[in-house]
């Protein structure tokens, strides 16, 4: 009797033995139990969702969209209270057609300049004229005096002449001198005033690129979320106040790491969607993860300390959905699918 216990326990133990290798091998897709065929219900729709959000502050004026409505590219979304915003451009408006009127006037300025050297230049011509008639009555009366013709005063006198006109000279090339100083000065102005006009213009466009702010328009063609803002209400730099849902859509299958061998972009896949009744649609695998899910979690696991036991992790794939199917429209992102792949058979 003790013999048939024992037997019977020795087979429970060895029945329990072969089920547990069974679901091992089962889970790890080995042999007997591997197939050809990758299937994971870790799968959903995708889609870019964009959040909506201001670049600046202020109060909500008109909210002229609902929720999940069908918008265009470049629709009104939200309009902010700009009147500060107007009186700014204004502003900038003024400070660039004083910064181009001092410009202007510059140039007024450089011209002005230049006459006064053309003034200075001919003033010195005369100048020299001068001086050239005081040195030829000069040369005259200095022969006359070495034949004891002329008396001295008058020598005197033409020496004094001649002293005079080229000390009028010297004046007439200082004053020339000077004015081209001052046209030098005018043209160094002038690449300072360009720099005011050039700040200037640089804060208009600025003040109007904040006045086109206060309107928040459509990033491209969609479907809104729900609508999170009310007129009245104020908002922050950054805050969302919708979301926008693209049309294109895509599905991210998270398959085990047993199940990648073999997969290649292009292969056929098929996947059903809960939420439509199971309804099967055809799409083509269009790119593996480089890593791992665990790679881009944000709290990395540690295997290094204490006991280790293995755990299938999963590989993120894209897939691209055929398009001119009937209900494809209706794939939004979120929705759970159950995915299938048919591996090649070097998988």
């Amino acid at each position: 009797m003790s013999l048939l216990k024992n037997a019977k326990h020795a087979l429970v133990i060895l029945a329990l033995g072969c089920a547990g290798l069974a679901f091992v091998l089962y889970a790890w897709q080995l042999p007997p139990f591997d197939s050809h065929t990758a299937r994971t219900e870790n799968a959903y729709v995708r889609g870019r969702v964009t959040a909506i959000a201001p670049q600046l502050s202020g109060h909500v004026t008109e909210v002229p969209v609902q929720d999940f409505q069908t918008v265009a590219a470049g629709d009104v979304l939200v309009r902010l209270d700009d009147r500060k915003l107007v009186q700014a451009v204004a502003q900038a408006e003024a400070a660039l057609d004083g910064a181009r009127a001092s410009l202007k006037s510059n140039a007024q300025s450089i011209r002005s300049a230049e006459a006064t050297v053309s003034a200075k230049e001919a003033a010195l011509t005369s100048a020299e004229a001068q001086r050239a008639t005081a040195q030829s009555s000069w040369d005259r009366y200095a022969q006359l005096k070495e034949h004891a013709v002329v008396s001295v005063s008058a020598y005197d006198q033409a020496d004094l002449s001649l002293r005079q006109a080229q000390a009028a000279v010297d004046q007439a090339r200082s004053a020339v001198a000077v004015a081209k100083e001052g046209v030098k000065s005018a043209e160094l102005q002038t690449s300072a005033l360009q720099a005011q006009v050039a700040s200037a213009e640089a804060a208009l466009a600025l003040a109007r690129i904040d006045l086109e702010n206060t309107v928040i328009r459509a990033p491209e063609d969609g479907t809104l979320g729900q609508i999170s803002v009310r007129v009245g209400q104020y908002v922050t730099a950054g805050s969302t106040l919708m979301s926008e849902v693209a049309p294109e859509t895509w599905v991210i299958a998270n398959l085990r790491e047993t199940e990648v061998g073999g997969l290649l972009p292009g292969q056929p896949v098929s996947f059903t969607v809960d939420a439509l009744g199971h309804e099967e649609f055809r799409g083509h695998l269009e790119r593996l993860s480089p890593a791992t899910g665990s790679e881009f979690s944000v709290l990395a696991a540690s295997n290094a300390t204490g006991n280790f036991t293995k755990v299938a992790q999963r590989v993120p794939v894209r897939i691209s959905i055929d398009a001119g199917q009937p209900d494809a429209a209706r794939l939004v992102p979120g929705l759970s699918v159950v995915v299938r792949i048919a591996r090649t058979p070097a998988g």
